[in-house]
This record gives C-alpha cells, structure tokens and sequence, in this order.
C-alpha cells in the first residue's frame, strides 16, 4: 500500500484541492472533501473517526489514505501568572517545547522552529541543549492545533516563533507554517500578530521581506558591538551586526529588537548608547527582556533598578521600549528549561556541522 499523505504537512488550498479530488474519485460530493479541510485547522478533529458529519465508510476510508499526527504531551505545567508551558514528544522521541502567555484579551503562543538549537548563544538553554533536526511542517503548526484541540481549548490571538531553535534556519517548514496559521482555511491568524524571531540570519529576514502579508520581524540583538555580540552569540561571525542592522532598515516593516539584559555584561549606560543609535538608525522598537532565572547559570539578570535606567537612556535617544514581563518564574519558562529538565542535554553543535540545517 503506497504511503499515507499526511494532511498536516499540506497548505490549506492544496489539502483541500486533494481531499475534493480524493473524495470525487471515491464517489462522494466534491463538498465532503471540503469538510474535512475545515477540520484540519479551522475547526480541528483530533482523528478522522471524530468528523462525526462524515459517513462512516468516507472517514475510514481517508483513514486509509491519510494522516493526522498528534503531537504527544509529556507535560503541562501552569504558573501562579496563568502561563503555560508544554513538552510534546515527537513521533522519533525528540521533544520540543510551547508557552501559552495570557494577557488581557490576548494569548500569545511562543513555538519552536527546531529541535535544540545549535547557535549556542551564551544565555540561551535551548543552545546549551545542542541539536537534533529541523521540525516538519506539521509539527511547528501543530504546536498551534493542539490548543485548539484541549478541552476546553486554549485561543490563540498571536504567535511568535521565539520558542527552541532559529526559524530562519528551517525556512523550508517555516514558509509554509506562516501560510497555514494566517489562511483563513488555516488557523486565521492575522499576519500582523505573528512574529518570527531571528538572531540576524540574513538570507531569512529577506524571505520573509518577500512575501506579501505583513508578518513581524524581531530580531535579537542582545549586544551593540561585534566585538560584544561575538562573545554572547557566535553567529555574530557570520553575520556582522552592520549587516543585520541593514537587513533591518531594508525590510519594509517596523523591526523589534530583542535585548536580554545581562547584569555587568551588556547593561551598561554606554551599552544602552549603542543601542539606541542602533535603534535609531532602522526605526526598531526595543524590547527589553530581564534574563530568566535558570535559564543560564552563569549569568545574572540585571537589578530592577538598571533596568529602567537602560529604558531611560533609551527612551532619551528618542528609542521607543519596552520591558518585558518575566512570566512563568515558577516553572522554568526559560526556552528550553522543561526540555533539559526531562530529557538532559546533547553536545552542542556549530550550524555548519549538520547538514539538516536549511538557511532560506
């Protein structure tokens, strides 16, 4: 028997012109191929024996011709903030990880890209994990379905990919993801409230510059100087900061700049001068984000105090900022924590050492 088709893994138009096909071809109305793309992600089922609308031989008969892959929970774990965290195992035992952050009328979900990371950023537990593979298309997406899918189901307004691994590394999966959850046959989230998040991987940025809607850029920063950014991120050597500034100002909408500030390190008032020409010279809006605890142990997040100093001086250079709340303390939120915690840690590894890894 030829392979099952895993519908997941499809965009929305093309899931739906093959089930149409597939359910003419098998005697049915083209209609009831319609029905079960709506429920792929607009309305998802958790299996097709669930598509309760369906005749009973048409759902055990796309049973036979296609799949719908869960993702696994391993783990749930719920701050006294109402943040989430979740751990899925995948179906070869990796295990990525996924926060629900509510606040006010919106939920955010933060989503991985990847399995680990390999950039090794100093601060970072995801990097401190090492690699293991790129995520399919169903299960970077499907980190979005499986809220729909909880009951009672857990709604979604906004996503950013700033959960394990570098997006712009799986641009190959990453593409069609963008497509999935902003289609209105898809998840139907609007592009302005979904962010992707890059340490400055150039050929991404400009893929993502390229397509039409109106995706968001962050990029992370988290030092002003080469000689600085080296240190934290090694990927600095590949992409120089004037470069990814560039990449910056070239793309056609406002950029963020994500800085976690790193007490004694990169939080000084000449750090927050830097930056600001920096943010200044593109139009970014900063973000500045307090270190979790735990997230790396040898580093300390700056005091309260040397925080709103940094915003200060920002602010003074005509720099819109933010700081953000640190949210799940009490659950290890930090990206990569709960991974580390359940599954241990691999040898890190370089970005050129895996031949997995897909640059756009």
């Amino acid at each position: 028997m030829t392979e099952k088709v895993n519908l997941l893994d499809l965009v929305p138009d093309e899931a739906e012109r093959r089930l149409r096909e597939f359910a003419v071809a098998h005697g049915e109305a083209a209609y009831r191929g319609a029905q079960v793309a709506r429920r792929l992600w607009t309305n998802p089922a958790p299996t097709f024996e669930r598509m309760s609308e369906l005749p009973r031989a048409f759902r055990e008969l796309l049973a036979d011709h296609f799949s719908l892959p869960r993702l696994e929970a391993v783990a749930r774990q719920r701050s006294a903030d109402g943040t989430e965290k979740f751990l899925f195992r995948l179906p070869d035992g990796e295990a990525i990880e996924s926060v629900a952050i509510p606040e006010g009328s919106r939920t955010t979900l933060c989503i991985s890209s990847q399995a680990g990371c390999a950039l090794q950023c100093a601060f970072c537990a995801t990097g401190r994990m090492g690699f293991a593979r790129n995520l399919a298309v169903w299960e970077i997406a499907g980190q979005v379905r499986e809220m729909r899918l909880l009951d009672p189901p857990i709604a979604i307004t906004n996503i950013v990919f700033m959960g394990m691994g570098e997006p712009m590394m799986n641009w190959k999966a990453v593409d069609p993801v963008l497509t999935i959850l902003n289609a209105s046959n898809g998840m139907g989230i609007g592009a302005r409230h979904i962010t992707v998040s890059t340490v400055g991987v150039l050929p991404g940025i400009e893929a993502l510059a390229a397509r039409p809607e109106q995706f968001r850029l962050a990029i992370s920063i988290h030092a002003p100087s080469d000689a600085l950014r080296r240190e934290l991120m090694p990927i600095n050597v590949k992409y120089p900061l004037a470069e990814v500034i560039e990449a910056a100002r070239a793309f056609d909408r406002r950029v963020t700049f994500e800085y976690v500030l790193l007490g004694g390190v990169n939080d000084a008032v000449e750090h927050a001068l830097q930056l600001g020409r920096l943010a200044k010279d593109c139009g970014a809006f900063v973000n500045l984000i307090p270190l979790h605890p735990g997230g790396a142990l040898e580093f300390k997040p700056s005091t309260p105090e040397r925080t709103v100093a940094f915003a200060r001086e920002l602010r003074r250079a005509g720099v819109e900022v933010a700081i953000r709340k640190s949210r799940g303390v009490d659950i290890a939120a930090a990206c990569g924590q709960l991974r580390v915690e359940r599954l241990g840690r691999r040898p890190p590894r370089r970005p050129d050492q895996d031949g997995h890894i897909q640059v756009a």
